[in-house]
């Protein structure tokens, strides 16, 4: 057992350790024991019993991390979502009920060979960002325990980031899926709306929340995303959501940050100078960065607790509301009670202003893959919630409140500790369905960064990426233009679950042409005796959404087989021999990057 007291309780050192002689009772014993060392009776509300831990360990089937990719980790349940044999109180004794099953993702996940290990402390009904707003003892941050948890999930956050868990459940409204990551210097993943199911949860904003996970690692993250992500049909919310392995970020992208005069640190120079580190490290990499005025976005934050949002957290509580209020947190009370003021036709204007407001925020974000924002501004203390209840935790929602109104998925992820030791934080925002996209980024930041893991001694392993070919169930498709990553039409791959391979070239035997037409200009790739090696992108497409790929294809595009530099072949596009008769000939271009820089160069639009 004492050998277990330096193992690092990622995925990877765990089934390493799993594919020896370490048993998953054992580490169930030794999760237990770091929550006594950690001595903070604020992380769990409900801790499963040992025997109940050791013999579902013993339960589990072989050791086979194919068939059971999360077998024999332990986890942590944000207790608004049900596990069965466990109570659900939401941080409210006098909501308290016992569920009969496990919410769907709990079960998916134990299917899976995770391990829960009982249910964790929240901010009351999922209502805040600082993880202070509940009845029972304050979970302590990991990190330096004069600093909030971060909420709502902050017993979930505080579990990961002491290592007593592979990774936790939390949900995400407003920002409960990101903040605590920041401020205990873990990932937070929180995922397209409706990609986890949402049965068996309590919600906050039914139309808006998601179940976040934390993790140590964007792998772990990304490995309970993969087996999480089940489309529920009895979840009337639930989205079917393409998730493919996460591999590498594409060779090009474009981000999107908060400009100059919209930028917000609430005077935290260092956390300025530590997100200024993050963007230089992008340029660093070839990233095209793109500073954006941000108040469209901070418009649509607002919305959330300043409209008619508010009255959809009344619909949870509002029989506790009418018959114990004193039963309810004062500052929850405080926040839901102010639904009593908004009308039904609020509610619809609302709506309205929404949508124009996000038109608003759509075309701010045109020609971009990402926008990259500090998770949180700046750092409170449990002493500034004390003396201030409600202004520090409107603050640490600068940069995630407006992001489930809008529809993004997204993902916090350490950058390494600040000049003065604090843990540095950003979150990779994307469009619903691009999940993957973000955390490929967000994994390669982390691994540049190499952070100690959460407040453990752990150093980061190496990432395991997803092979650099189509697996089973994909299809590798090269692109020559504007699907490529960074332009116009590289959508179309992202939003069907595509991920990004390589980038390579062909082998010397085609021309390229510009065809006519446009926006977006497309070019034409054709098999020619004096031909030349052309510049080009692979990704792997999911068979299932292929057809509905090839359907958008126009004429004179076509697919066939491709050959590249290497002797591979590929199915990629091509162009029909008639179309390129009227077409410009740009092969001394070596591909449409480079076509695009010409006409940059000479003044064109591209």
């Amino acid at each position: 057992m004492s050998a277990l007291k330096d193992l690092s309780f990622d995925k990877t050192s765990l089934h390493t350790a799993y594919g020896g002689s370490t048993l998953p009772d054992e580490v169930l014993l030794e999760a237990l024991r770091r929550l006594a060392d950690a001595a903070d009776p604020g992380i769990f509300l409900h801790l499963r019993t040992q025997s109940d831990l050791v013999a579902e360990a013993n339960a589990l089937p072989p050791f086979d991390p194919e068939k059971y990719p999360l077998w024999g980790l332990p986890f942590a349940i944000k207790d608004n979502i049900d596990l069965a044999g466990a109570p659900t109180t939401a941080a409210c004794p006098a909501y308290a009920y016992e569920p009969k099953e496990d919410a769907f993702v709990v079960a998916t996940l134990r299917e899976a060979g995770a391990i829960p290990l009982g249910k964790t402390n929240l901010d009351q009904f999922a209502t805040g960002l600082v993880g202070v707003r509940t009845p029972y003892p304050i979970p302590r941050n990991a990190i330096d325990p004069d600093i909030v948890p971060g909420g709502s999930s902050s017993g979930s956050g505080v579990a990961v980031a002491r290592g007593i868990v592979t990774f936790a459940l939390g949900t995400d409204t407003a920002g409960s899926g990101r903040v605590p990551a920041a401020l205990n210097n873990i990932v937070g993943l929180k995922p397209t709306l409706g990609a986890l199911s949402a049965r068996g949860v309590v919600p906050a904003c039914r139309t808006l929340d998601t179940i976040s996970i934390f993790a140590l690692t964007v792998a772990d993250a990304w490995a309970t995303f993969e087996v999480a992500a089940q489309y529920d049909p009895k979840d009337a919310y639930a989205r079917s959501i393409a998730v493919a392995p996460l591999g590498p970020p594409p060779s090009s992208l474009a981000i999107g940050i908060p400009d100059a005069g919209s930028i917000e640190f609430c005077g935290d120079a260092v956390q300025a100078a530590a997100f200024a580190q993050t963007v230089a490290g992008l340029k660093a990499q070839g990233t095209k960065v793109v500073e954006l005025d941000f108040t469209p976005f901070y418009d649509v934050a607002a919305m959330l607790y300043e409209g008619a949002w508010v009255a959809e957290r009344m619909t949870v509580i509002e029989d506790l509301m009418r018959t114990a209020p004193d039963a309810i947190h004062p500052v929850t009370q405080a926040i839901v009670g102010a639904a009593e003021k908004y009308s039904a036709a609020d509610a619809f204007r609302g709506l309205y202003k929404l949508a124009d407001l996000k038109r608003v925020a759509d075309t701010a974000m045109e020609g971009l893959d990402l926008l990259c924002v500090p998770t949180i501004p700046t750092f409170y203390s449990v002493a500034d919630l004390e003396a201030d209840p409600v202004t520090p935790n409107s603050r640490l929602g600068t940069y995630t409140n407006f992001v489930n109104l809008m529809d993004f998925c997204g993902i916090a992820v350490p950058t390494g500790p600040r000049s003065d030791e604090r843990p540095g934080s950003v979150t990779l925002l994307a469009r619903a369905g691009q999940d993957g996209l973000a955390a490929a980024l967000a994994m390669r930041l982390h691994q540049e960064a190499a952070p100690k893991l959460g407040a453990t001694q752990a150093s980061l392993p190496a990432p395991i990426s997803a092979p650099a070919h189509a697996c089973a169930g994909e299809i590798a498709i090269a692109v020559v233009g504007a699907h490529m990553s960074g332009l116009p039409l590289n959508p179309q791959l992202t939003d069907r679950g595509a991920r990004f391979l390589e980038a390579t070239s062909t082998a010397p035997e085609y021309r390229f042409f510009a065809l006519p037409g446009g926006p977006p200009h497309r070019p034409g790739l054709l098999l020619s005796p004096d031909g030349q090696s052309i510049d080009l992108e692979i990704w792997a497409m999911p068979s299932e959404h292929f057809g509905s790929f090839m359907v958008g294809i126009p004429d004179p595009l076509c697919i066939g087989t491709v050959k590249l530099a290497d002797g591979r072949t590929v199915k990629g596009f091509l162009v029909e021999h008639l179309a390129t008769l009227q077409a410009e000939d740009i092969t001394a271009s070596k591909g449409w990057r480079g076509y695009l820089d010409i006409l940059q160069k000479e003044g064109y639009a591209n």
